[in-house]
């Protein structure tokens, strides 16, 4: 229960019949959000990128026979504005992004490019939409200025970044407070920006990402090359910061009191796990396999790097349901699932109904 005494399930019920403009939709995260908001009876219109692989989620969950989206880039500000315009959207949720560190080191111009000026064309294009009631812009983790002391962050705390792109993400944040203030202080439109860490979850296709590592190094049946094994990371099942942006945007569209313009999305200390220990994990549950050091410098990362989501809890009443050990396993179960050629379509609805029956405990 959360500071206004209501729980997170009228918030989940409170979908259907919400037009919804879900940007960055054809990537893993925003493909899973699309799936649950179509689940729950949204109207779902999506502005993205072609996916970049054709093997990841938002192809294998297809097709999408009611979701109507454009190929637009963020950059391209008037065609952001005209999908935008014409979806009329009661709330946006802004996945949208060049989501890579190492990809932001090999084109630093266009990770800023994508990250904040395609932040700002969606913001600028919201400003004067007739139904909008609620725009969550997520960011990262990453946004914050890290020590290395292992100290868990709070929304307060100071933001920074040492690569491109988490500078970038750092820079999202700065606009976004900014447009908030500047054109929607009214209170008509809430807005507000979500941190979350890690993901894991099936589909998920990203180059330089820890478990499709791991599934292209099984399928090519050679070991999994770790560039930093003992960095620890703040590992979660996807829908668990998803299930915290539906909460948040639906806060704001009710105006509900208290809700923060800033929320922090993190799993359980227990969620908290080195590299080598999660692909030991996995490694184990799909029986077979193993993993070895990458030779050769590779670019900075943050050794640690832990939220604090007591603000998440106390306000929206968001907690995180699952163990890493049941994230990890759903996880192999959907790969094992494309494997075989089974339907992963049904299989991440059924993982979405289980955890929408831990959230009514």
């Amino acid at each position: 229960m959360n500071a206004t005494g209501e729980t997170s399930a009228p918030a989940m019920a409170g979908w259907a019949g919400r037009r919804v403009l879900v940007t960055g939709h054809t990537g893993f995260k925003g493909a899973w959000l699309t799936l649950w908001l179509e689940h729950l009876g949204a109207e779902v219109v999506g502005l993205a990128l072609p996916p970049d692989d054709i093997q990841g989620a938002f192809t294998a969950f297809g097709p999408w026979p009611d979701l109507n989206w454009s190929v637009v880039d963020l950059r391209d500000g008037p065609a952001v504005a005209q999908v935008t315009r014409d979806a009329d959207p009661h709330v946006i949720l802004h996945l949208g992004a060049q989501s890579l560190v190492r990809r932001g080191y090999a084109d630093p111009h266009g990770t800023w490019a994508v990250n904040v000026m395609g932040t700002a064309n969606l913001l600028q294009a919201a400003r004067d939409l007739p139904s909008l009631q609620s725009v969550v812009v997520v960011t990262s983790d990453k946004v914050y200025a890290n020590s290395g002391d292992g100290r868990a962050f709070g929304e307060g705390d100071p933001l920074g970044g040492h690569d491109p792109y988490s500078s970038s993400k750092a820079g999202a944040e700065i606009l976004t407070a900014a447009w908030r203030r500047s054109y929607f202080g009214s209170g008509q439109v809430g807005v507000a920006t979500a941190r979350a860490g890690n993901v894991v979850g099936g589909g998920d296709r990203g180059d330089d990402r820890l478990l499709p590592d791991v599934w292209r190094a099984l399928e090519a049946d050679r070991p999994v090359r770790l560039r930093y094994p003992r960095a620890t990371r703040p590992w979660q099942f996807v829908l668990e910061p998803l299930h915290g942006y539906l909460l948040l945007a639906d806060a704001l569209a009710r105006r509900l009191p208290e809700t923060p313009g800033t929320v922090n999305f993190g799993p359980d200390v227990a969620g908290c796990m080195p590299v080598s220990d999660v692909v030991e994990r996995v490694l184990a549950s799909w029986g077979g396999g193993h993993w070895e050091q990458e030779p050769g410098d590779h670019p900075a990362e943050a050794a640690c790097l832990t939220l604090d989501s007591t603000l998440a809890s106390d306000t929206l009443g968001w907690r995180p349901r699952l163990s890493l050990e049941t994230a990890l396993d759903w996880t192999t179960d959907w790969w094992r699932t494309a494997a075989a050629g089974g339907d992963v379509r049904k299989l991440a609805l059924r993982q979405i109904e289980a955890y929408e029956e831990l959230l009514q405990r």
